[in-house]
């Protein structure tokens, strides 16, 4: 497995890593994810070690704890093979307190995921979503306090826009504190957007990626097609875990997949492991968060590394995958001499 610097920071993560929002299955919306239970999660985390993934990704909310809970348990007596890394920040209860980035909430969300990961520090510790009622001192003030007692090691985000982070980063300069050395982001070859703004800010301040659903919300399994009907194991058979991803429009997904499967049946491998693949060789990218619910699926996406697709075929799925981006990045790209494409 490849190992890859985690932005500008010493640490060194997996190029895949194993997300576990398919544990459990404790709510509606992650049933349809996947609902692995103790046994099945540890054979899931027994094949990763195997092939030298050790980086495990979790978030509080998944399941309502549960998957925090059943991946601790598949790791005990391991905690020094693996990496963990998990999320705090949504709303994890009904009070007023129990949701957001304040320091009252953060050091509470970290104690309860360590609680129930078994362990006494998390390697990677990142805020699940940006909280716009809470200044950015604070939350990185309490983050840092939990770095300095020795409860996470390194600070990440999620799903935060470029002000979002930047900011957060220039604060973290001023006052001497610990800084986002990761951000995990929505990227796949059907949602693009990452690169018009977060992929600049990554590379210019040393930030490593971690991609969330690098499948397009589960659109690039290989199973969806044009003029075939959608396997019934889909999550997007939910209506709740539908509406929870991004929007795609019909056409542009079986554009994309056309070429997927060019390119698939071109050097024998499967549409998942193109798709990852590309993402691999994208500027910033530190680790893709895949996800399994079964070691048939593990195991086809751990086929993702290894090898290489040509400057050739990257072309085209570029090309299969482009669209028009908002202002001002439309514009602003008009003048490659002075705003010219990121590149690893």
């Amino acid at each position: 497995m490849e190992l890859r610097q985690l932005g500008r920071c010493g640490f060194k993560v997996p190029a895949l890593c194993l997300g576990t929002g398919t544990f459990g299955g404790g709510t509606e919306f992650f049933k349809a994810w996947g609902s692995s239970d103790v046994a099945g999660a540890t054979q899931l985390v027994d094949l990763c070690l195997a092939a030298g993934l050790n980086l495990f990704d979790s978030a509080d909310i998944y399941s309502d704890g549960l998957a925090e809970e059943i991946l601790g348990r598949a790791i005990k007596g391991r905690r020094d093979q693996v990496i963990l890394s998990t999320k705090g920040g949504q709303r994890a209860g009904a009070g007023p307190n129990d949701v957001g980035s304040s320091r009252q909430h953060l050091i509470a969300a970290c104690e309860g995921s360590l609680r129930r990961l078994g362990t006494d520090t998390i390697d990677i510790y990142q805020i699940h979503a940006f909280d716009a009622l809470t200044p950015v001192e604070e939350t990185l003030a309490a983050l840092d306090h939990l770095v300095q007692t020795g409860k996470i090691r390194y600070v990440g985000c999620s799903n935060f826009s470029g002000w979002h982070l930047m900011k957060s980063l220039m604060v973290s300069e001023r006052y001497g504190l610990c800084r986002y050395v990761a951000h995990q982001a929505y990227y796949s070859l059907i949602g693009r957007e990452y690169e018009w703004e977060l992929m600049p800010l990554a590379l210019d301040q040393g930030v490593g990626t971690f991609v969330w659903s690098p499948l397009g919300w589960a659109r690039l399994t290989g199973k969806i097609r044009r003029g075939q009907p959608r396997p019934e194991s889909s999550r997007l058979n939910s209506r709740l875990a539908a509406e929870g991803g991004p929007p795609v429009d019909d056409e542009y997904l079986y554009r994309v997949v056309d070429a997927l499967d060019d390119v698939a049946a071109e050097i024998g491998k499967s549409v998942p492991q193109v798709a990852l693949n590309w993402l691999l060789q994208r500027p910033t990218v530190a680790s893709v968060i895949i996800g399994a619910r079964d070691e048939d699926q593990l195991r086809d996406n751990l086929g993702a590394v290894g090898w290489r697709l040509t400057t050739a075929q990257v072309a085209r799925l570029d090309a299969a995958s482009a669209t028009t981006p908002i202002y001002p990045y439309w514009h602003q790209w008009q003048f490659k001499e002075r705003n010219p494409t990121p590149v690893r």
